[in-house]
């Protein structure tokens, strides 16, 4: 109880968000070291999708928890029940809590039956380099979980002076649903393939069946999606009066934080899958690859590269 207390006082700066932000970045990056350095030791891939589940647990439990204790704090003999959040945050903490078990376990899964990660074949001989793809990953938890950190932090007091739901919150929650949907099904039917090309059910070389053959990168469009309605849901909670209030925030500077916290996963969503290390590393691969096929260029060049189409 004593540490409990030292620790919530020593991240109490005076500012709900400051007080949920510093604990979630210790969380994570004490995670990635935790996993990160016996790996880069060993020259070893094999836990970094692991470790990226437990990153995101562990910073939602953070986030999700530590408002409520610091409020017990203050009410001696209180005790947490689920009256101790609002619905908001515990959907939005449970949905990227679902969200990142399921990522995590399917990349391991695959990591599993592949025996290695392809992306550090050669990344994980060099010890600096690769260290840094685990920092980096704690860096990619805390920009996704911004929006559910951001409203964790909200005192419970101020949801009772807001619309108990608002159309953020279905419009938000609608499309977190949509792009996880979306995101699951594509890595379902392409593991499928995978499976029955191994059986060698088929001989085809790159998946156009199903939800790929509307989108080249559909699972892309999912994640992209999710986050998206992630980053509503938030902002349409900040931006209110009371919550801006509660949270110390207030006039232009605030609206700004209230719009631009939650705007960065979808953001940074967006450009580590298009422009870093998504598309242009598996369209540089499959060009190499299938490039002079006729049906790959046809499927290149009639398939959308995102947004799956509907007709």
């Amino acid at each position: 109880m004593l540490l409990l207390r030292t620790l919530l006082q020593a991240t109490d700066f005076g500012s709900p968000f400051l007080a949920n932000l510093v604990p979630a970045v210790t969380a994570a990056f004490a995670v990635q070291l935790v996993f990160g350095i016996p790996a880069v030791i060993r020259h070893s891939d094999f836990f970094y999708d692991f470790s990226g589940g437990w990153t995101f647990l562990l910073t939602l439990a953070s986030s999700l928890f530590l408002p409520a204790l610091r409020s017990k704090s203050r009410l001696t003999g209180s005790e947490i029940t689920l009256d101790a959040w609002n619905w908001r945050q515990l959907a939005m903490s449970g949905g990227v809590l679902v969200y990142s078990v399921r990522l995590s376990s399917y990349l391991f899964i695959r990591v599993l039956k592949k025996g290695h990660d392809s992306r550090f074949d050669e990344t994980k001989h060099k010890p600096r380099r690769f260290f840094i793809f685990w920092m980096l990953q704690a860096v990619w938890v805390l920009l996704c979980t911004a929006p559910v950190i951001a409203t964790d932090a909200v005192p419970l007091v101020a949801f009772g002076e807001i619309p108990d739901v608002a159309v953020t919150d279905i419009l938000g929650l609608g499309l977190f649903a949509l792009g996880f949907t979306v995101e699951v099904t594509a890595d379902y039917q392409k593991s499928v393939w995978y499976d029955e090309k191994s059986r060698k059910v088929h001989d085809e070389l790159f998946i156009t069946r199903g939800i790929w053959g509307r989108s080249r990168y559909p699972n892309y469009f999912g994640d992209i999606t999710l986050w998206t309605g992630m980053a509503i849901a938030a902002a349409g909670v900040l931006v209110r009066e009371p919550v801006q209030v509660a949270l110390g925030w207030g006039g232009a500077a605030g609206l700004f934080k209230a719009i631009f916290i939650p705007a960065v996963a979808p953001a940074f969503s967006a450009w580590a899958l298009l422009r870093v290390s998504g598309v242009p590393l598996s369209e540089a691969k499959y060009d190499k690859l299938y490039g002079d096929r006729e049906d790959y260029r046809q499927w290149r060049n009639n398939t959308p590269l995102l947004i799956p189409r509907i007709w």
